[in-house]
């Protein structure tokens, strides 16, 4: 046990195994966490064990001088409780929210013929709301279509019976162009007006098809009645309904009242995607941003946005997608994992438009804040690659992209996950004979580090080796011989699927192929190719470097650098198809090559 005080072991030791809420709070009695448990005294006590402490968790531990509990029925209440405790005080080792928008809502006035409009405040005066509309171009829209759908009032006039029975109002400008049916001088019913109101309702519930359904039975009354005009105009609204219907469709509409959640996160912020389907269209999308404070996980995360998002937008639905398990329960209500059909493609849906969104921000910080966005991008690397530092320093090594009678290789640096140029080397090789790939690559990691020795100079936090287990197990050779292995991390990264490479790991490591980890490195091992094959060039140029290639009748050198270029090496353009060759190089000359290296 870690050394605390007496009191907190008292604590410790009266705590119930019930589900709950725990309060920590600093030696200034500020509360600094909040936290929700299954089992209070399993959970809380968990915190004051060595086994399981990262770095953050250390320091928020050394920080609690008292603790408080609140006892709750279920973990759900727990879940709500400790919601509402962190929105409140917004303690400084809490999940973060980003966002304290007050988002807009669509009101339906209680009020004889009741007006609609867009509020942000909420009034209990009996006044049905609709929302809250995180996206205001969608309210926009909606408001748009029901009033081109439905003339109906805006004034502020009240209209009750008596007011009207005594002429106290006129029509105004709005009658005469159509905007409104002029219920301030009787010339429209209650109960015309209120069907009306009514068919709004159905439309901001999601239930359009409910709409159109009536609007047809309406139609075909008109119809045999031979009112074809009032027919016709049922007839366009029906068109701009099913307009709307289809541009709103995502999935078939059987899915009916569901709420979609996916999740991605950065270093520092995890971002969760909220959809409301009703008839297999979306009217409601939003996402959150939490900061982490304690490398919380990505369940912990989404389970906390969850009930976030559900309070906020007021959702009471009964069946809930997510894109992986989640320990919550709420009560009557499921939660699925999709694996295949309608269902996987709204999650698909939902990821997709919340990968955006982390992209978007990401560039949005890059152009205001590039400090930051670059030691973000830094942090991420330092955690995928599993780094003891930052690699603000990275050194990357190729030298399979060159077979000939003397090879050369390429070392490249990055530094803040960007080249630095002034810094780039390139070697020929001096103790092997012929193409032996991967004792180049041992002859110069050897050179190049044993510089550094000789000169002091400070070493890089990461060595990429652009090869697979061959050239790291080479590249390692070199730095056990000079007494460095061990004191820098060093990965291999292989062409054809990427895949990552650590030292004694036979298994590689295989990273998302839009992480933005991949993206640098991709980024430094194309840089050392592209530095090698126009090292290579200048030199063959003098004369220096002899390659088969350069054999071949009609292949000059602007060809043999486009081949290798692409095929890294003689033997992969030899290994090549006609079609990839002229893909490269054209027809003519790809014909040369081919019949070339595949003469009989």
């Amino acid at each position: 046990m870690i050394d605390i005080h007496d009191e907190i072991n008292l604590i410790l030791g009266n705590l119930p195994d019930s589900p709950g809420v725990y309060q920590f709070y600093d030696k200034e009695a500020k509360l600094i966490y909040v936290g929700k448990a299954k089992s209070l005294k399993k959970r809380v006590s968990s915190y004051f064990q060595d086994k399981h402490l990262n770095g953050k968790t250390t320091v928020l531990v050394k920080k609690i001088n008292d603790i408080k509990f609140i006892i709750v029925d279920t973990e759900l209440d727990a879940l709500l409780l400790e919601n509402n405790l962190i929105k409140k005080y917004q303690p400084r080792y809490n999940i973060l929210l980003k966002d304290d928008k007050t988002y807009p809502w669509i009101c339906i006035k209680n009020e004889p013929f009741p007006r609609i409009f867009s509020t942000r405040n909420l009034i209990k005066d009996g006044s049905q709301y609709f929302g809250p509309y995180a996206s205001v171009k969608m309210m926009h829209t909606l408001l748009d279509l029901i009033r081109e759908l439905y003339p109906l009032r805006t004034c502020s006039h009240q209209l009750s019976l008596e007011n009207i029975q005594a002429k106290k109002f006129k029509v105004c400008l709005e009658y005469h162009i159509g905007n409104c049916k002029g219920a301030c001088e009787g010339l429209q019913t209650v109960e015309d007006y209120n069907a009306s109101i009514q068919n709004i309702k159905e439309i901001l519930k999601g239930n359009t098809s409910t709409v159109i359904k009536n609007c047809k039975q309406l139609m075909q009354q008109f119809a045999e009645k031979l009112d074809f005009e009032n027919a016709q105009t049922i007839k366009e609204k029906i068109e701009l309904l099913e307009k709307y219907q289809s541009k709103s469709l995502v999935v078939h509409p059987s899915i009916h009242n569901v709420d979609v959640y996916s999740f991605t996160e950065d270093d520092e912020i995890g971002y969760v995607n909220f959809m409301k389907i009703i008839n297999g269209a979306i009217i409601q999308s939003h996402t959150l941003e939490l900061k982490k404070k304690l490398d919380e996980t990505p369940a912990e995360l989404l389970s906390f946005a969850l009930i976030e998002l559900r309070q906020r937008f007021y959702s009471e639905t009964k069946e809930i997608y997510v894109p992986f398990q989640i320990e919550l329960e709420i009560p009557g209500v499921e939660i699925l994992v999709p694996k295949i059909g309608d269902k996987k493609k709204l999650i698909e849906l939902s990821e997709r438009n919340v990968k955006f969104y982390m992209l978007d921000k990401h560039k949005q910080i890059e152009a205001v804040d590039p400090d930051r966005h670059v030691n973000r991008i830094l942090h991420q690397m330092q955690k995928d690659l599993r780094l003891q530092e930052l690699p603000v320093h990275i050194e990357c090594f190729d030298n399979s992209n060159i077979q000939g009678a003397y090879p050369v290789s390429a070392m490249v640096v990055f530094k803040n996950a960007k080249p630095s140029k002034n810094d780039y080397r390139h070697f020929n090789i001096k103790t092997v004979e012929g193409p032996n790939d991967f004792a180049s690559m041992e002859e110069v990691v050897y050179r190049r580090y044993k510089r550094i020795l000789d000169d002091s100079e400070a070493l890089p936090q990461l060595i990429v080796i652009d090869g697979g287990k061959g050239q790291l197990s080479s590249a390692l050779n070199s730095l056990a011989r000079l007494g460095l292995r061990g004191k820098v991390t060093v990965i291999g990264i292989a062409k054809r699927l990427e895949e990552i490479y650590f030292p004694g790991d036979s298994i590689p490591l295989y990273l998302d192929k839009k992480s933005e980890t991949l993206k640098v490195i991709q980024h430094i091992r194309n840089e050392a190719h592209r530095f090698g094959i126009t090292h290579h060039r200048k030199s063959r140029e003098k004369g220096t470097i002899k390659t088969e290639l350069s054999e071949i009748k009609g292949i000059g050198d602007k060809a043999i650098t486009q081949l290798l270029t692409t095929f890294y090496s003689v033997k992969g353009v030899k290994e090549a198809s006609l079609e990839a060759i002229e893909n490269t190089v054209g027809k003519s000359k790809a014909k040369i090559v081919f019949e070339y290296f595949h003469r009989i």
